[in-house]
Parts: structure tokens; C-alpha cells; sequence
């Protein structure tokens, strides 16, 4: 993996648009069902929108029908970090870029085989590099 990103915080509100900040620097959560991904079916590689590190492949992605574009794998081991998240009353499992440690949306066991898991991602975390 390359480097690890540190920017101070007036460098990422630079960097973002509001709604970026606000998720990926905030942990906050764009509204279900409006994201640029979630009806996606392009073919490419889903990279991080705040450094620019690949994240997830389009072959890994489905239609969780929750309203966030949703994979069962990351791009690598590498690609993602998982927390602990107690927020709001639940126990669930943050994803963030390994890199620069943008909030990327959160892990869940109800996802298809092979690997029974759902990465269930902000639209406004990733860009697409279509293939």
C-alpha cells in the first residue's frame, strides 16, 4: 500500500464538497436510494474519492436492496480498514480507506456467497474508474 495520507481538516474541506466532507471526513451517511452508484452497473475499479486509492471492483458489487451500492469484497486485504462502531445505539463495523482514513460506509455478515459479506458503501466515498 502507498503511504498514508494525514491533511489537516481545512485541507479536506478544501479538498471535498460538502456532502464528501460530511461523510467521509464526519461519518456521516448519504440518504439511501440517491447515491451516483447505487443503480451502477459500469464495469471498473471504485476508488477512494478523498485520496484516489483502489478500493472495490465492479465484479464484487450487487443490488443488496438497501439503497447503497453494496460489495461482497474489497479490491484486497489491503484496500480497507474495519473499526468497531457503537454509534447511535448500534454495534456494526465502520470500513475506511487503509490510506488516508476516509469513512466509507459499514460491514455487514448478509451479504452473497463466496464470501457472505456486505460492504454497504457511500456513493459520495467512491469515484469510478470505468473499464
Amino acid at each position: 500500500m502507498t503511504d498514508k495520507i494525514n491533511k489537516e481538516d481545512n485541507e479536506w474541506r478544501r479538498q471535498l464538497s460538502d456532502e464528501q466532507y460530511q461523510v467521509c471526513r464526519q461519518k456521516g451517511t448519504e440518504p439511501p436510494f440517491t447515491g451516483k452508484y447505487y443503480q451502477c452497473d459500469d464495469n471498473g475499479v471504485f476508488r477512494c474519492a478523498c485520496c484516489n486509492t483502489p478500493l472495490f471492483h465492479s465484479d464484487a458489487k450487487f443490488d443488496s436492496g438497501t439503497g447503497w451500492p453494496s460489495f461482497w469484497e474489497a479490491l484486497n486485504s489491503e484496500a480497507v480498514t474495519k473499526h468497531e462502531d457503537v454509534s447511535h445505539g448500534m454495534h456494526r463495523v465502520e470500513v475506511v480507506c487503509s490510506r488516508c482514513d476516509a469513512h466509507l460506509g459499514h460491514l455487514f455478515p448478509d451479504g452473497p456467497q463466496p464470501t457472505g459479506l456486505r460492504f454497504c458503501i457511500n456513493s459520495v466515498a467512491l469515484e469510478l474508474d470505468s473499464e
